[in-house]
């Protein structure tokens, strides 16, 4: 079966998100960092780290997906299989470390849930895999994949949310433009588990 053009739009969206956000870490400066850095502890390398094994496990996400790989090129399948396994443990073990360095308790569960979640369902994925439960293998891959998203769609949400606090506060910054941004950055990662969770099992439903 042909993936949608949809398919190639929400790479090349993923892409456009993730690039710039990526760039400043990859000049291995802290000053660059998005984030406050602890001075003198491991967060910096463990957060490069992180992004850079994520990044990873998006690109051969993506290709897992495509028909004309995975029918045709099973070798190639299993290579990026084992490449996007590789990198979830990586760097989902990498965002449990950082954890502890998390700016307050409602961030850290986010990372939490998030890092656990994406860890078991590529752990399913697997396991699935090597039993050749195929069809329940594709599932798990499928939710797998979701999890990987959440680090594009709860950037995308960012403005989605800002405008749903300035709605819900009669359009106005009570508290200051930062603060605004503060509360949000809090919760778009949850708000990104939540939708990709919808949308991953409906479209798992739908097939």
């Amino acid at each position: 079966m042909k993936l949608p053009k949809s398919w190639w739009w929400l790479f090349l969206v993923s892409l456009v998100v993730i690039v710039p956000f990526m760039a400043p870490y990859l000049t291995f400066d802290p000053a660059n960092s998005r984030i406050t850095i602890t001075s003198g502890s491991l967060q910096y390398p463990l957060l490069v780290a992180h992004i850079v094994s994520a990044f990873i496990a998006l690109l051969a996400g993506f290709f897992q997906f495509v028909d004309r790989i995975r029918l045709k090129n099973p070798r190639i399948h299993r290579f990026l299989g084992r490449v996007y396994v590789y990198s979830v443990l990586i760097s989902g073990l990498l965002s449990l470390a950082s954890i502890f360095y998390a700016e307050n308790l409602m961030k850290a569960t986010s990372f939490l849930i998030l890092s656990l979640a994406w860890l078991f369902t590529c752990w399913k994925g697997y396991r699935t895999a090597i039993n050749r439960q195929y069809e329940e293998h594709r599932k798990w891959m499928i939710r797998s994949f979701g999890m990987t998203l959440v680090a594009v769609s709860a950037r995308l949400l960012v403005p989605v949310l800002l405008l749903l606090y300035f709605i819900l506060h009669g359009f106005s910054l009570p508290h200051g433009m930062e603060t605004v941004i503060g509360d949000v950055l809090n919760v778009n990662i949850w708000a990104g588990l939540i939708l990709n969770f919808v949308i991953v099992e409906w479209v798992i439903l739908k097939k």
